[in-house]
Formats: structure tokens, C-alpha cells, sequence
């Protein structure tokens, strides 16, 4: 997880909301993304899509069985839904998402009964660390703009 928070402080510099990922099999880091909507005008470009592009790239294979997808946040439902299409293993995530979380929050996309594939979700690691790059993020975006 912190692989992956060290790409959402990179996002943070790119003026991106500050959300990371990693692909981890078999105890090593395969791909890692953040971020990037915005600087690739492309609204798919999570962190989470993003990784998971990298790994499938990587392994020469789009089913990722044997992985685990570590995020700062909760899953969307498009980058959970990715995720069940990668055929996951597990995801692990940071901060929860109350507006947008799709594996707990929301919806429960990882183990609803009516999909052909379900994954192990452990939330809330290192939740306050990820949280606080968030909070961060947005409170900057609602500051008061200083006209010199």
C-alpha cells in the first residue's frame, strides 16, 4: 500500500486527485499507476485502469488470477468492474468511498452473486494516510484564490 500511495503523491504533483494503485503477483510489483484523467483527457484513466492495463501488458494475458490490486481509495464501480473482468484475486484498499465506493461502500460488485467472479476485498489499510492526500487535494481546490 505504500507503493501505491507514493504514486497518488505523484498524481498530487501532476494536479491530478491523488489516488494510486499497484499490481502485485506473486510478492513483487508489476505495475503501478495514478491518476490521470485530466493530464490524458481520457475519464477511464484511473489509477486503478491504468495498473491494471500495465499488469495485463505485462503478463502478456488480460486474466490476472493470481493478483492482488492494492488503491489508496475504494473501487469505483468502472474500476471494480475492471477488476472482476481481470479476474482479480484480491483487492486491497486504503480510504473508503462514501460517494463512489463499489466494494462496500455503495455496491458490493466484488462478491454479488449475480457476476461470474468474485474477489476477496480487505478495506481501510493505511485508510487515514490515503484520506488525508484527499482531503489535502480537495481543500487546496476550495481555498480562496489570493488576487495580488
Amino acid at each position: 500500500m505504500r507503493e501505491a500511495l507514493e504514486e497518488a503523491r505523484l498524481g498530487l504533483t501532476a494536479g491530478e486527485v491523488p489516488v494510486g494503485a499497484v499490481v502485485v503477483i506473486d510478492g513483487a510489483v508489476i505495475a503501478r499507476a495514478h491518476n490521470a484523467p485530466i493530464s490524458l483527457s481520457d475519464p477511464t484513466a484511473h489509477a486503478e485502469v491504468l495498473a491494471l492495463r500495465e499488469a495485463a501488458s505485462k503478463t502478456g494475458n488480460y486474466r490476472l488470477t493470481s493478483a492482488t490490486l492494492y488503491a489508496t481509495v475504494e473501487p469505483c464501480a468502472m474500476c471494480s468492474g475492471a477488476a472482476l473482468h481481470a479476474r482479480l484475486a484480491r483487492v486491497v484498499f486504503g480510504a473508503s468511498d462514501p460517494k463512489a465506493g463499489a466494494m462496500g461502500s455503495l455496491y458490493r460488485l466484488h462478491d454479488d452473486p449475480r457476476l461470474n467472479h468474485r474477489m476477496a476485498v480487505t478495506g481501510g489499510v493505511l485508510a487515514e494516510e490515503s484520506a488525508k492526500l484527499l482531503s489535502a487535494f480537495f481543500e487546496s481546490r476550495r481555498a480562496p484564490h489570493s488576487s495580488a
